[in-house]
């Protein structure tokens, strides 16, 4: 087995409504910062999938607070976290870690309780590494990407190698 390394989320799921709640609030995660482009939301789709819009209704149900982190600036990236009940932190610079400490802000939470969960190694895992925070990488809902990441999932593919998927 090889040694872990820096830039490996800290879990892996195939997508986000397959994440056990049960496991989250054994690890006493009581925040969720959520990406949106391609793991709540498919590459050019409008809404997320049924399943995973019912993830987000039933994290909050359970007390989990969830706040979305998007690089996306625009007023559809607040229009769908406003028709799922949370808070949008657009134009985050992901992987910047401002974007996740403002997430933490919103939440109220420490980062210790706080996980993050997103689709993109540059950005997601490495942003919420830079802030101090577990992360959980999803499989993107879409394989294709828009023509300015297609080159990062290339060599996201190369360094995530040997990820244990298990």
């Amino acid at each position: 087995m090889s040694k872990r390394r820096w830039w490996w989320p800290t879990s892996w799921a195939a997508r986000i409504s397959q994440i056990a709640f049960e496991e989250l609030e054994h690890g006493d995660i009581r925040g969720i910062i959520v990406d949106l482009d391609n793991t709540l939301v498919g590459y050019r789709k409008h809404v997320p999938d049924d399943e995973d819009a019912a993830w987000i209704i039933a994290a909050r149900a359970r007390g989990l607070r969830v706040v979305m982190v998007t690089n996306n600036a625009t007023a559809w990236a607040a229009e769908v976290a406003a028709n799922l009940g949370i808070a949008c932190i657009a134009n985050a610079r992901k992987p910047l870690p401002g974007g996740f400490r403002r997430a933490l802000a919103e939440l109220d939470l420490p980062a210790e309780n706080v996980i993050v969960i997103g689709d993109q190694l540059f950005t997601d895992v490495i942003g919420a590494k830079f802030a101090g925070l577990p992360v959980v990488l999803v499989e993107p809902l879409v394989l294709r990407d828009p023509r300015n990441t297609r080159w990062l999932r290339r060599l996201e593919r190369w360094l995530l190698h040997g990820l244990p998927r298990a």
